[in-house]
């Protein structure tokens, strides 16, 4: 038996269509399978699509949403989240209010509300979490799979995992335009992922004073099927965490600076990072910004000859 499938585009983190990050949306997935939205995923092609299942009034969310790369499910997605509450907001016309959203890494807070006429959606992240610093020999395997030297490292900063939901490596590096010139060897960064159980890695530099954004980075992670992802909320989130945590944020109790990605893929886009620090140390992370609708797509769900869920484009 068929079954139709409506997917979103939206772009988000932009309000250009074709900039930002590209994310599939099912507004609706009840009763789709893992494979099946698996094999959704797979066809649309984007970094994540998002499946939302609405759920039973609870006590602790009214929402289930789940996250697929064309290669895997992952707990959350920065992006993709603020793609999909944009549509879901925009298809019920709410343009302020709080909706609590299960994910694979626990219950999610987001947040809606309309600034000069244009909705915002602001995501709290999860707990923030630093493994130790990686030796000096993981360090270096780091460094060379992505294209890089000791001294284009920033002095004194750790290559170390953070997560605030979904770790990320960070590399924190002292050149925007090293940063836009890499090009990572793919196949050593899996080989490296599988040694440490992390999918990303998240290399970024600081702008020069005056510039609206204070950071910009890039985000490679080929282990899940995304050789690079143009703006993602799981590279920024750790990374305001990050630079507060090593003295390179105000040690105020709330601090909002702008981080800039996606520009060497022609899809630059800006995202808003939101630090909270109790006790000197960063306790929350909350990032947001804008989105755009870019596009429908009709897919069509059958079966292969042994009954494995295959997704292909509807055209008509």
């Amino acid at each position: 038996m068929n079954t139709k499938i409506t997917v979103l585009l939206v772009d988000a983190f932009t309000t250009v269509p074709g900039k930002g990050n590209r994310a599939g949306v099912v507004l609706d997935a009840t009763g789709l399978s893992a494979s099946q939205m698996q094999a959704i995923a797979a066809l649309i092609n984007v970094s994540e699509t998002a499946f939302m299942i609405p759920t039973p009034e609870t006590d602790d969310h009214e929402l289930w949403v789940r996250y697929f790369t064309p290669a895997m499910e992952v707990p959350t997605c920065g992006h993709a989240t603020i793609g999909s509450h944009f549509a879901r907001s925009s298809a019920l016309g709410m343009d302020n209010g709080r909706v609590i959203a299960k994910i694979g890494a626990g219950n999610l807070p987001v947040d809606i509300c309309t600034e000069s006429g244009r909705k915002k959606v602001v995501m709290t992240q999860g707990e923030i979490r630093f493994t130790p610093e990686y030796d000096a020999n993981l360090r270096m395997e780091i460094l060379k799979a992505l294209g890089l030297e000791p001294s284009d490292m920033i002095r004194d900063l750790p290559i170390q995992e953070v997560s605030t939901g979904h770790s990320k490596v960070m590399v924190p590096i002292t050149s925007v335009e090293k940063l836009d010139s890499l090009k990572p060897d793919m196949d050593r960064l899996k080989e490296i992922s599988r040694k440490i159980s992390c999918n990303g890695y998240f290399v970024f530099a600081f702008n020069e004073d005056g510039d609206e954004c204070l950071t910009s980075g890039r985000m490679f992670a080929p282990i899940a099927g995304i050789d690079e992802d143009p703006v993602t909320g799981n590279g920024n989130g750790p990374c305001g965490a990050y630079i507060s945590r090593y003295g390179l944020l105000p040690d105020a109790p709330v601090f909002t600076y702008k981080g800039r990605q996606g520009v060497a893929m022609g899809k630059e886009g800006v995202i808003e990072v939101t630090v909270h620090r109790k006790d000197g140390e960063p306790r929350t992370i909350q990032v947001g910004g804008t989105a755009v609708k870019a596009g429908t797509m009709k897919v069509v769900l059958t079966a292969d000859a042994s009954g494995n869920p295959c997704a292909r484009p509807a055209y008509s």
